[in-house]
């Protein structure tokens, strides 16, 4: 199921619906507060907790969480960066009967709770503030943060302070962009979103597992998806990209090589067969250009002839440079939408205006090309050029290695081939390969992905 993600200005109007509703405010901190304390609470075990409370609603929820734990029969301290200056916060803060002690003052605790800033800080924190933090997160054995750590913008994965690395976020109602955008989304720790009454949908989404159909009686290779991958000077990309369809689930791949290529598994058919015979053939699913394909003279007019192909295409690496800033122009006028996989590098070189955030950029970018952007990454950001995008969990570091993301390109072209529109297939493609990547662990290289995609397969059907 897919977990929506809103934007700061889009929770405070989710906000407003649910009190307009007939919801108050301080019943959705209470909410808030008693969810955030369970949830730290089965993470942590019962630990001597310090919360750490600042002026805003997020210090209200603070209060809440810490009332929650001792009533719990946790050992809790409360310390404030400033009053409340919220009427909900300020009814918390009158709830908790603790003392509260001043934010410099004291020793941190096992168990540290940050509720100083969530959702909306715009700013960096004061110096002082953030060092303190710093400090009181280094003392802890288990930090955990409410809503969103204190020092991170809400949009666009920024850093505005120094963050600690939190073991543990509890955020409410939904995804935020930075809990999976970089650099931010690597101090979140594991993520968990509290259900607290507010209903809201997004555009923007959060990838998840899709929903595969095994293959039937009536299936056959041509059916289960053909995928032509067009080769060229570098065969090693070509091939991967050939068995990670393959691994990925199609019925039937081809590569297109000048010469045979050595490694591939021999159900992968290999041949010579010209541009134009893979034009005309409508058993086509999809067709790949661009792993290994080079970018000489001959590398530009072969994909100039695979654009005028009827069959889908997914298009990355050399493919992409040789479009160039201005070359999106033709993916315009394809017979069907087609699927762009740039890294950072192969972005700026398409797309000139790289402002706002990666979802920004990646839903900009789809507009203007009329296709579906992968744009990959520690953070891989999907857009449609109807709007739609999402953001696939944190990939492991260990895919920073070659030849992952040609693996990937196979697997969306086989997604494509087997009857996904584009924005499925690209979601699909990259859930797949991030599974088999966790499957394969620590170490891995690109061609180990091709071992667990199966399994990884078997996981969504």
């Amino acid at each position: 199921m897919t977990r929506p993600i809103l934007t700061a200005a889009e929770m405070r109007a989710a906000e407003a619906e649910a009190i307009a509703a007939g919801t108050p405010v301080g019943t959705l901190m209470e909410r808030a507060g008693i969810a955030a304390a369970e949830a730290i609470r089965r993470f942590a075990g019962p630990l001597p907790a310090l919360v750490l409370c600042g002026p805003g609603n997020n210090g209200g929820d603070g209060y809440v969480v810490a009332r929650a734990l001792r009533e719990q029969g946790m050992g809790v301290r409360v310390a404030a960066v400033a009053e409340p200056r919220s009427e909900a916060a300020l009814e918390a803060r009158a709830r908790w009967d603790g003392p509260v002690e001043g934010f410099g003052e004291g020793e941190s605790a096992p168990l540290l709770i940050d509720a100083l800033f969530g959702t909306g800080l715009g700013r960096p924190l004061d110096e002082a503030v953030a060092q303190r933090l710093c400090n009181l997160a280094g003392q802890a054995r288990v930090r955990a943060a409410i809503d969103l750590p204190s020092g991170v913008a809400t949009d666009d994965g920024c850093i505005l302070s120094p963050v600690p690395d939190f073991d543990l976020t509890v955020t409410f109602a939904t995804l935020k962009p930075s809990h999976l955008l970089q650099p931010a989304a690597r101090h979140m720790g594991r993520i968990v979103v509290a259900d607290i009454g507010i209903a809201a949908g997004s555009t923007l989404e959060e990838i998840a597992r899709p929903t595969l159909e095994a293959p039937g009686p009536e299936d056959h290779k041509y059916s289960r998806g053909y995928v032509a991958v067009v080769g060229g000077e570098m065969p090693g990309a070509a091939s991967l990209t050939a068995a990670g369809a393959l691994r990925g689930g199609a019925g039937y791949v081809r590569l297109i090589s000048d010469a045979p290529v050595s490694g591939l598994p021999a159900a992968v058919v290999q041949s010579r067969a010209s541009i134009d015979s893979l034009l005309g053939d409508s058993r086509i699913g999809a067709i790949v250009a661009g792993p290994g394909l080079g970018r000489s003279e001959e590398a530009k007019r072969m994909l100039q002839r695979i654009l005028e192909a009827a069959a889908p295409l997914v298009l990355d690496a050399d493919a992409l440079t040789l479009l160039g800033p201005d070359g999106h122009g033709p993916l315009r006028g394809l017979a069907q939408t087609a699927v762009l996989t740039p890294h950072a590098g192969e972005f700026a070189k398409l797309f000139a205006d790289r402002s706002g955030s990666k979802v920004e950029q990646a839903r900009r970018a789809a507009a203007e090309a009329r296709a579906v952007i992968v744009y990959k990454g520690p953070d891989t950001v999907v857009a449609a050029p109807d709007g739609r995008a999402a953001i696939a969990a944190a990939d492991t570091g260990w895919l920073a290695t070659a030849g992952t993301g040609d693996v990937l390109t196979g697997v969306i072209a086989a997604m494509r081939a087997w009857g996904l529109d584009a924005y499925e297939a690209a979601c699909a493609g990259v859930w797949l390969h991030g599974r088999a990547a966790a499957l394969a662990g620590r170490g891995l290289i690109a061609d180990d992905l091709l071992d667990h995609l199966p399994a990884a397969f078997a996981d969504c059907l």
